[in-house]
C-alpha cells in the first residue's frame, strides 16, 4: 500500500493546511478529484478556520474515514455506529501519541503561540511547526483502517 503519511507531509510542505494535506494524500487512491478535496477541506485548517479547536490533520483523517465507512443508508444505525467507532478509535490513537486532538494544545506543547490567521509558509515556519508529524500520523492511522477494510473485503 502507498505511503500515505509521506504523501500527506509532501502536500503540507507545498503549503496546504493540515486538513487538506491529510485528506489529499488519499484522493488518487480513492478516486476522488484532488481539486475538490483540497477545496472542501480548506476551511478545516488551523483547527477549523483558525479557531485552534480540533486539529486539521484529525479532521482530514475523519474525512477519509467517511469515505471508507460512510457509504450507507442514513437509517442504517449499524453502519453509522461502525463509522463513529472508527472515528473514536483513531482519534484516541492520535490522542495517545500526542496527548490531545486540540490544535491549540498541540501548538502550545511545541511552544508556539496559536494565532487565528495563517502564518507565512517559509523555512522558519516549517522548522518550528510540529504539524508535519500530526499530518503524517493522521494519514498513517487512516491508511491502517483502509488496509483493514481491504483485508476484510478479501476475507
Amino acid at each position: 500500500m502507498e505511503d500515505f503519511g509521506e504523501k500527506a507531509v509532501d502536500f503540507f510542505s507545498k503549503g496546504y493546511n493540515c486538513s487538506q494535506s491529510t485528506a489529499a494524500a488519499f484522493a488518487e487512491y480513492l478516486g476522488l478529484d484532488l481539486k475538490e478535496v483540497l477545496r472542501g477541506m480548506a476551511g478545516f485548517g488551523g483547527g477549523v478556520g483558525g479557531q485552534r479547536e480540533m486539529c486539521g490533520a484529525v479532521t482530514g483523517m475523519i474525512y477519509i474515514l467517511g469515505h471508507i465507512y460512510g457509504d450507507y443508508d442514513p437509517h442504517n444505525t449499524e453502519a453509522k455506529t461502525a463509522l463513529y467507532k472508527a472515528v473514536r478509535e483513531l482519534s484516541d490513537k492520535f490522542k495517545a501519541e500526542f496527548g490531545t486532538t486540540n490544535c491549540r494544545e498541540l501548538l502550545l506543547k511545541a511552544s508556539i503561540i496559536p494565532k487565528p490567521d495563517p502564518s507565512e509558509r517559509n523555512a522558519e515556519y516549517y522548522k518550528k511547526r510540529p504539524c508535519a508529524h500530526f499530518v503524517r500520523k493522521a494519514a498513517e492511522l487512516a491508511a491502517s483502517k483502509l488496509s483493514e477494510e481491504k483485508e476484510n473485503k478479501l476475507a
